[in-house]
């Protein structure tokens, strides 16, 4: 009976999770026209309550409402036309904050007084799921968010990787030519026979 409509994009997602939270219908995106009066159209509704985000940008769907007789709630700035408008909520319905806040405690409060959900506590639906997304903004959070994971990983796989050892305890060092005492090459120093210096004392 009650329809959320929204063709602003930063208004698509609020009506979206607006409808779903309190059974109501939403039109997200362009208004076809006639959905109102022309009842051949697969898209022929018979709402009760008509919603809108901006009454400017949404002026076909409350100009067929007027036609039908039905009542129109519309979060108003302070260039927002005011005709065929019922209820006027003073509100910011150009930012995507403002406009997800908005429906947020629309729905809350549609839920208050169904006694779905207590006063005295809180809702625990959060605002940030009415918010604005866009693609690119998605693309690149998850991009940050896998290459925070990828460091983590790595830095994870650092740490739990053993040292490498400084030197092989079973391994012998190889000699190398030419150094220490080798008895084929040693010279021939000090004592010599064959230097005709012997205890004989021939020459």
């Amino acid at each position: 009976d009650v329809v959320a409509i929204s063709a602003r994009p930063y208004g698509m997602r609020a009506v979206l999770k607006f409808a779903h939270y309190t059974g109501a219908q939403s039109i997200a995106g362009r208004f076809t026209p006639g959905t109102f009066t022309n009842q051949i159209t697969k898209q022929f509704r018979e709402p009760r309550l008509l919603i809108v985000t901006d009454p400017r940008t949404d002026s076909q769907s409350v100009r067929e409402s007027s036609y039908v007789n039905i009542p129109v709630i519309a979060f108003c700035d302070s260039d927002s036309p005011l005709q065929y408008v019922d209820i006027a909520i003073p509100a910011n319905n150009k930012g995507k904050l403002s406009i997800g806040l908005c429906y947020w405690l629309l729905a809350r409060e549609v839920l208050r007084l169904r006694g779905t959900v207590s006063r005295s506590t809180d809702w625990e639906v959060p605002v940030d799921l009415f918010f604005h997304r866009d693609i690119e903004e998605l693309k690149k959070s998850e991009e940050e968010a896998a290459a925070k994971l990828e460091e983590a990983a790595a830095a994870a796989a650092a740490a739990a990787a053993p040292p490498a050892p400084m030197y092989n305890e079973g391994a012998v060092a190889a000699p190398v030519a030419g150094a220490g005492f080798d008895a084929a090459g040693a010279p021939s120093a000090g004592f010599d026979d064959a230097a005709g210096a012997g205890w004989d004392g021939e020459q």
